[in-house]
Parts: structure tokens; C-alpha cells; sequence
């Protein structure tokens, strides 16, 4: 079991994870209800495509743009269709 832990909450976990360029995409049903807020923030990565950004709310805490979903990827990435991957402090174990 693969498990997303942020300011002392486990924000996420599954057994059926992905991992591109070292980081893990977890399906978005196994994040915990109300942990992550959609922002305005969006990147492209040439093979990828498109990557939206949640922040997360956890522990009365806020952690902006700290998880990403690829809604509709290219197909060389198809494999992390509705999955969310996350960074900026997330534990990831």
C-alpha cells in the first residue's frame, strides 16, 4: 500500500499507484474526501499535456498547488488518466 501523507494526515493511499518520472500518480478516488481544492494553476509538459492543480487542506493547514492531475493527457501518458500526483512537502512511502 502506497500512502500520501501531509502535516500529519494521510491524504491519500492505494495499492494501485503509477510512477512516472519518479513521482506517484494515485487514483483521485483514493484521496480523502474535501482534502484537495482545485486552483487556477496550470502547466504543459510536451508529452504529458495539460496538468491541472489542487492545493491541499489538511490538519487546518493549506498547501497550495501541491497536487497535479493530468485530466485529458496525450496518449504517451495515458496510463495516469484520473490519477493525482503530489510534491511540495507530501510524504509519499
Amino acid at each position: 500500500m502506497t500512502t500520501a501523507t501531509w502535516n500529519g494526515t494521510v491524504i491519500a493511499e492505494s495499492d494501485d499507484v503509477v510512477t512516472v518520472e519518479g513521482n506517484a500518480y494515485f487514483p483521485l478516488s483514493s484521496v480523502k474526501e474535501g482534502v484537495l481544492t482545485p486552483t487556477d494553476t496550470h502547466t504543459t509538459c510536451p508529452w504529458k499535456g495539460e496538468a491541472s492543480y489542487f492545493s491541499i487542506e489538511a490538519g487546518g493547514q493549506t498547501n497550495t498547488d501541491a497536487a497535479w492531475t493530468y485530466p485529458q493527457p496525450k496518449e504517451a501518458a495515458k496510463e495516469i488518466t484520473d490519477r493525482v500526483a503530489f510534491w511540495k512537502g507530501v510524504e509519499v512511502s
